[in-house]
């Protein structure tokens, strides 16, 4: 049993509204230990809100993980569930070591290639442009890490100043906050906009609507 105050590895939200485009689909959140907390539960929060997604947190071979800010998260193996849906890889400090770990990058990419849509948030696509997926694909990073991140795999075409980009059915966004209007933008492609507008409502978030515009690259440029 997830001890007390826990996030348990499974919720299932209530089904949108009727005639709702969405397809029930389940969202696998891949979790890591000092994976950066908001990277995962920002957009959580938002795909949460449009009552189409069943979510699950996992790892890669389940327990409980903590995040960099010290959240514990009660998750199922990766092998426990279904590879068919939506695959969402936070970033974080705790991706440094995993770019070196073959047997991580191994399950990480054998669940991408299975996914229909794959989400990474800030270096999470450091991991996933290290199986090599993202070769010759358009992708970006937290801004302030994509020096790093360029050196993990230079085959990728980085863009360094997008909020987000899409390049089939990956999706990357750049640092922490900017997962959240990835994933309002993903709802805008799947269910259209009036389900991210209203999901932007109810958090009461600013989206920046424009995937381009990154009011972060230049400050992250000087540092």
């Amino acid at each position: 049993m997830a001890r007390r105050g826990a996030v348990t590895g499974r919720k299932m939200l209530r089904p949108g509204k009727p005639g709702g485009k969405g397809s029930g689909m389940e969202v696998n959140v891949l979790l890591f230990p000092d994976f950066e907390t908001l990277d995962a539960f920002g957009p959580v929060e938002i795909l949460g809100r449009s009552g189409e997604y069943l979510l699950n947190y996992v790892s890669v071979d389940g327990g409980m993980v903590r995040s960099r800010q010290g959240a514990e998260i009660a998750t199922r193996a990766l092998e426990a569930v279904s590879k068919t849906g939506i695959l969402l890889v936070p970033g974080g400090i705790g991706t440094r070591p995993l770019v070196c770990d073959s047997d991580f990058l191994a399950r990480l990419g054998e669940a991408a290639r299975n996914a229909e849509y794959c989400l990474t948030v800030c270096t999470g696509s450091a991991l996933l442009a290290k199986t090599g997926l993202l070769d010759g694909r358009r992708a970006t990073s937290n801004k302030r890490a994509i020096d790093w991140v360029v050196s993990v795999n230079p085959a990728v075409n980085w863009v360094h100043r997008a909020r987000w980009v899409v390049d089939g059915k990956f999706y990357t966004s750049s640092g922490v906050s900017a997962g959240m209007d990835m994933a309002l933008g993903f709802l805008a492609d799947r269910l259209g906009r009036e389900a991210a507008e209203e999901a932007a409502l109810g958090a009461e978030y600013l989206w920046n609507r424009d995937r381009d515009n990154d009011p972060f690259a230049c400050d992250a440029q000087q540092l």
